[in-house]
């Protein structure tokens, strides 16, 4: 079996017209876009649902070769041979985009930051590795909540369609994956998202630690300017960062662009 890229392909039919069904019922009058296609099992259902002009960027040159070989004529289908993170989707065909993909767990989270961020981004259907999942799903208090869960959760509804057993691929990995559908929900205006993000990263920095030392550690700025933010944000300076919600987050945000210090 081919492992140069880590692959693991689905082969569960009945994970497959899951998958299928979501994705052809939330993209209809979108361009259909396929991540690591791989093989096709994705592709020929989608096909057989009736997507026509999809679009598909895989890595691996010798898929690349079985897809182009083996998929109809006739349905359109553009297959792009690309690392999907150094890929510039503009080159798409313009209009909205719905992305589906079995992703590779070693860049599936760069891989769900470039699509969500993606300005002609629709929606997408995702299979990750589960306990990734866990982490896009996660709410405050979960073992699983982070930056991860509100960088997502900022820019998209996230809902579990199936959990997926080792079985269900081949090579079977070592563990349980997930699929997850994706819906754009813009929490934050798109030019205050890189301050989000700076301000979630920092403070899940250092976990252990209360979200004043985390915040003035991480940002190289003094407690006292910190504290005056949180104090402003209705945030206690003992609170640790897996301890505050979302909403806590854009309230620290608001208040820290009067603060000089913090640029934001």
């Amino acid at each position: 079996m081919r492992q140069k890229y880590g692959q693991n392909f689905l082969i569960n039919r009945g994970v497959i017209a899951q998958i299928c069904d979501a994705a052809t019922g939330l993209s209809r009058g979108k361009i259909l876009v396929e991540i690591g296609p791989g093989r096709g099992a994705l592709t020929v259902g989608l096909l057989e649902r009736g997507a026509r002009g999809l679009q598909l960027i895989e890595i691996d040159a010798e898929m690349v070769k079985i897809l182009r070989a083996s998929l109809p004529g006739g349905a359109g289908v553009n297959i792009f041979e690309a690392d999907f993170l150094d890929f510039d989707l503009n080159i798409l065909p313009s209009g909205e985009k719905f992305f589906v993909g079995n992703l590779p767990y070693i860049a599936a989270a760069e891989i769900l930051d470039k699509v969500l961020g993606f300005s002609e981004f629709s929606g997408a259907v995702f299979m990750f590795q589960r306990e990734m999942a866990q982490r896009i799903t996660a709410s405050r208090g979960s073992e699983f909540y982070g930056p991860l869960s509100l960088l997502s959760q900022a820019r998209a509804e996230v809902k579990s369609l199936c959990r997926v057993s080792p079985g269900s691929f081949n090579p079977p990995p070592k563990v349980e994956s997930e699929a997850l559908i994706f819906t754009p929900e813009n929490k934050i205006p798109p030019e205050k998202f890189a301050a989000f993000k700076k301000i979630v990263n920092a403070a899940f920095a250092y976990k252990r630690k209360n979200i004043l030392n985390s915040l003035s550690e991480s940002l190289g700025i003094e407690k006292a300017e910190i504290a005056d933010v949180l104090q402003r944000a209705g945030i206690s300076v003992n609170a640790r960062a897996q301890e505050l919600t979302f909403e806590d987050y854009l309230n620290f945000l608001e208040a820290a662009r009067t603060s000089s210090k913090l640029l934001i």
